[in-house]
């Protein structure tokens, strides 16, 4: 009998990637996907952790599902919520507790399990079903064949957990260590999406480019192999790869810019604080000269190559110096895109025990500075491309009427006539306008 299922999914790409995966578990279950939560038979929250308030915004969410559950078992209906992804890691246990209607608890490395959690699910007991252990099986050795096309562009994951220990994070703690999937394993799925529509891959990891897998023949490759072997799909166009960290840009991933066409001229390289000392307390691995020098060998092998990175403002201890060091490193390097936070406690990290907390006030002013650089940089980083002729990848219809939707090489959201192509070709655009977030376009 057909199901309907719906997943609201937050936080990072790797989330996007997991609620899809979700999706293709469950449906020899059934369950088809579904827009709409109301007419659903099974609901999943998947979550992150990363955010402020994080757990307590699920637990906000989950008193809604609550009244809709309610509504649902008087109608005579019997549906399912399960909290899954990190805050589900996290706060296992406690979501069982104060959330008693939840059905199911599973963590971003047992989602593969889903079908036999809902199979233990007793109806007449009011505990979840829980499952946040670090299983000692490889996830993607148990994952179904891709159930729907992607899109043209789409996400795969090729590596997950963080062995980086920054004092402000939890993904060590919610993920797990490193692992690398096995190149074989990524190979495979990347061929799978292309052959069904997929033009654009974009490879997902907590640290990605700390990718270090067993090749086919059983010898080991770095990330920079990996890539190069992936650009060798016949059908793959484009190539962009997420999240990276400083202290895992090797001389050969930087040269790979140059070197493979496939591979976009975009790079998110998140450097969070421009203060070698904040660093320092950050346990970031890198100083900000380590990190200039890996900007200035990008772009010399890759002069229009566009950064975009990740800021944390008022982490403890900063000060004025401190601060004024990130808005002079985000001067020096231009950014045409960045994440920006204020520093909030994640419970049990480093960070959260000090006892030199920024005060919210000051984090507010300095998050606006920041925040109004960044601003500019971006906006006049897309002027500069009105004029210029650029590939876009079609990727959809646009919110507005006769319009399509796409994304130039550098990442920017391009608006163009509905006219213009089909969905998944790769169309020459010239840019005649330009937004803060968006670029306009006309045929060339």
């Amino acid at each position: 009998m057909a199901k309907k299922l719906h997943i609201k999914t937050y936080g990072c790409q790797m989330n996007v990637y997991d609620s899809d995966r979700m999706a293709d578990v469950l449906a020899p279950l059934g369950y088809s996907a579904s827009d709409n939560a109301t007419d659903a038979d099974m609901v999943i929250i998947n979550t992150c952790h990363i955010r402020e308030k994080a757990a307590e915004k699920v637990f906000s969410e989950l008193g809604r599902l609550r009244k809709w559950k309610e509504g649902q078992r008087l109608q005579g209906r019997d549906v399912k919520i399960a909290v899954a992804g990190c805050v589900a890691q996290a706060e296992g246990q406690e979501i069982s507790r104060r959330a008693p209607w939840v059905d199911v608890v599973v963590g971003p490395q047992a989602y593969h399990r889903l079908p036999e959690l809902i199979t233990d699910i007793d109806p007449a007991s009011r505990n979840a079903v829980i499952d946040t252990d670090f299983p000692v099986e490889d996830k993607f050795d148990f994952l179904p064949e891709e159930h729907t096309p992607r899109g043209p562009a789409a996400f795969l994951s090729v590596q997950e957990g963080c062995d980086k220990f920054c004092t402000f994070c939890v993904v060590p703690y919610t993920r797990g260590a490193e692992f690398s999937r096995p190149a074989a394993s990524i190979l495979t799925e990347a061929r799978r999406l292309v052959d069904n529509g997929s033009v654009e891959l974009s490879l997902l990891g907590q640290n990605v480019n700390a990718w270090a897998g067993e090749a086919p023949d059983g010898r080991d490759w770095d990330f920079a192999r990996l890539l190069r072997e992936l650009a060798e799909i016949d059908g793959l166009k484009r190539l962009r790869y997420t999240t990276s960290h400083p202290k895992d840009m090797t001389l050969d991933l930087i040269h790979a810019h140059a070197e493979i066409p496939q591979l976009m001229p975009y790079l998110h390289l998140p450097v969070q604080a421009g203060s070698d000392r904040i660093l320092d307390a950050m346990n970031r691995h890198h100083s900000r000269d380590d990190y200039f020098r890996i900007i200035d060998q990008l772009r010399d092998v890759c002069p229009d190559m566009a950064l975009s990175g990740d800021f944390i403002v008022g982490f403890p201890g900063e000060t004025d110096r401190d601060f004024a060091d990130t808005l002079n490193l985000i001067d020096r390097v231009g950014y045409a895109s960045a994440y920006s936070f204020k520093y909030s406690p994640r419970p049990g990290t480093p960070a959260s025990m000090r006892d030199d907390q920024v005060d919210e006030g000051v984090k507010s002013e300095r998050l606006a500075g920041l925040q109004q650089l960044i601003n500019a940089q971006q906006l006049a980083f897309n002027k500069a491309k009105v004029g210029d002729v650029m590939d876009v990848l079609i990727e959809r219809p646009a919110n507005k009427d006769n319009q399509k939707a796409g994304r130039s090489p550098w990442m920017q959201a391009v608006h163009f006539p509905a006219t213009t192509g089909e969905i998944g070709d790769i169309v020459s655009l010239r840019i005649t306008d330009a937004h803060q977030n968006s670029l306009s376009a006309e045929m060339v």
